[in-house]
């Protein structure tokens, strides 16, 4: 399966490094665009200016990591297409030139199934998919959420417990799949 992830499923650190662990085990193929991982970088500088530096810098690892998921802007793809944001019609050209099977976003609102499912393609929230990739893949899946849990610990110096964090990252589904 290969998946366009939106920039707003890249921003939060601990779903960005589920998502990105899951893909690096094969599990689905990440596609993206250097605007995806501009506005990402971009979002994060009000954080301040060394978390967009940091940004920066996790974007390269990104790019290094997943060189076959980079699409090039597709501004001929993108002038014949609609969406209710003229600013989310280069995700979908980005997805439409990369031969996507979905657009991994948050954003349902300017995504309209109807609209994707013309150049077929399906709009999923990070958690759907993640749910869908446990459901096949349960060990894998649950060997990327304890690693990130373990990371996500460390540095805040603390206990966090598991629900809380997939909550927090808006994977309810999967945090309820991952306690059964």
């Amino acid at each position: 399966m290969k998946a366009v992830l939106d920039a707003c499923v890249i921003y939060p650190t601990v779903l960005r490094e589920i998502l990105t662990g899951v893909a690096a085990l094969g599990l689905y193929e990440p596609l993206w665009s250097d605007r995806i991982l501009r506005e990402w970088t971009r979002a994060t500088a009000k954080l301040g200016a060394l978390a967009q530096a940091e940004a920066e810098g996790e974007a390269l690892l990104f790019r290094a990591a997943f060189p076959r998921g980079q699409i090039r802007d597709q501004p001929s793809i993108e002038a014949r297409l609609h969406l209710p944001d003229d600013n989310d019609l280069h995700v979908l050209a980005v997805a439409i030139a990369g031969h996507a099977d979905c657009i991994v976003t948050f954003n349902a609102k300017d995504f309209p199934r109807h609209v994707l499912a013309e150049e077929g393609i399906e709009r999923r929230d990070p958690d759907s998919l993640l749910w869908q990739l446990w459901s096949f893949h349960p060990d894998a899946v649950a060997g990327v959420v304890l690693s990130v849990h373990a990371t996500a610990e460390r540095l805040a110096g603390n206990p966090i417990p598991l629900k809380a964090l997939l909550k927090r990252a808006q994977l309810p589904k999967l945090a309820k799949a991952m306690a059964a």
